[in-house]
């Protein structure tokens, strides 16, 4: 029997792991699940799976959840460090699915035990890829991509020389506004930015869709987990969402990873790699589809694409500054601070600041590293912020 974490459960990657689980109970035990502050959820799969530890991030929910759980066998914890403690639990497969930086010491955690680490948490590679994939290499863990285009790109290259690859094909939906006139773009919503075309996603990953921040991560993610250079990883719009990723070989031949747009697919490729395992989706009609559809991404419409070659040229510690720069401007942009296109603009002034400073960027990554200068981006962003606003 499979011993099974999640962190990140109560998320949309977490309810889908969960909903492969619960139709093959036999097969796998849960030892830990954590969430944020849905408590509700976070309980009621506690006790349908019958976990060992339920985490909440969030101290102050620590009672809550408790209540929740009472007269339960659960055990009950909250906390930055208690998500530390639920990834060290002895796991032979852990879902990294936590939003944001705060996934980060969570997954370093469940590396460090020689586990497999579903990661769906794209701030990991972003900020610290080197050092995870170290990290992996050093506890004998391995490391399985869940973002359905690195998924994709690891299922197109199974039993592929790496050097025989030429280029590699990331997919995008293109978002809500894909088609938005670009002069409206600054007048979008929060509520329209929210509404995704194709997938089911939470609040956050809808948002960063439409503007492309998502792609511009998988971008930074590419290289750093394979070891692609920037030049042989390209972006396309795909509005089917049908093809997820294709990789292009020295002869000429393309490999396309072609499914329906749906998160169990790279959640269930990983949880039973390295077998194939059938799966509760929707069989593709080709013949119903009629066609699939491609276009380059319009840099005017997408400067998130731009921005993340420009970190990849930096290299060092610039991702983190991108990735924290781009979790507080989605804040600012949920609470109204800012609008839609001013996200893009904040990002690269914070980029600019604290990139100027070569000691920070350049210094060697370790995770107190990138937490600092993760602290000092998003303190920058908010400064810039705050600036624009008068």
């Amino acid at each position: 029997m499979k011993r099974v974490t999640i962190l990140g459960a109560t998320g949309s990657v977490g309810q889908n792991t969960l909903d492969l689980i619960r139709r093959a109970p036999e097969r796998y035990k849960v030892v830990a699940l954590t969430g944020g502050r849905n408590i509700a959820q976070l309980a009621a799969d506690a006790l349908e799976f019958g976990a060992e530890l339920a985490v909440t991030a969030h101290d102050e929910l620590l009672e809550d959840l408790r209540a929740a759980l009472k007269g339960s066998d659960v055990e009950v914890a909250a906390g930055a460090g208690a998500l530390v403690e639920a990834a060290e639990r002895p796991a032979h497969w852990v879902m990294s699915a936590i939003v944001g930086v705060a996934g980060l010491p969570p997954s370093f955690a469940a590396l460090g035990q020689g586990t497999t680490l579903a990661l769906a948490n794209k701030e990991s590679l972003v900020t610290a890829g080197q050092l995870l994939k170290n990290t992996a290499r050093q506890a004998r863990a391995t490391i399985l991509p869940v973002d359905s285009e690195h998924s994709a790109l690891f299922q197109a290259l199974v039993g592929e020389d790496a050097a025989a690859v030429d280029r590699v094909i990331i997919t995008a939906s293109g978002g809500a506004f894909r088609d938005w006139p670009l002069e409206d773009l600054a007048k979008a919503t929060l509520a329209e930015a929210s509404a995704h075309p194709n997938w089911d996603m939470g609040q956050r990953i809808t948002i960063d869709s439409a503007s492309m921040f998502n792609k511009a991560m998988e971008v930074i993610e590419a290289r750093e987990f394979f070891g692609f250079t920037p030049e042989q990883i390209e972006v396309l719009v795909h509005p089917e969402s049908i093809v997820h990723a294709m990789v292009g070989f020295c002869d000429g031949g393309f490999m396309a990873h072609v499914g329906p747009p749906d998160m169990r697919h790279p959640i269930g490729y990983a949880l039973n790699w390295p077998q194939r395992d059938a799966l509760p989706l929707e069989r593709l009609d080709l013949a119903a589809l009629g066609q699939l559809t491609f276009r380059e991404p319009d840099p005017a419409r997408y400067p998130a694409l731009r921005l993340a070659r420009e970190v990849m040229a930096r290299r060092g510690l610039s991702g983190a500054v991108f990735n924290a720069a781009k979790e507080r401007c989605l804040d600012h942009f949920i609470s109204g601070a800012i609008g839609f296109t001013h996200m893009a603009e904040v990002i690269e002034e914070v980029l600019t600041r604290v990139s100027a400073d070569n000691s920070l960027i350049d210094a060697e990554i370790t995770l107190d590293h990138v937490l600092h200068v993760d602290h000092l981006s998003r303190q920058c962003a908010d400064e810039v912020v705050r600036e624009r606003n008068g």
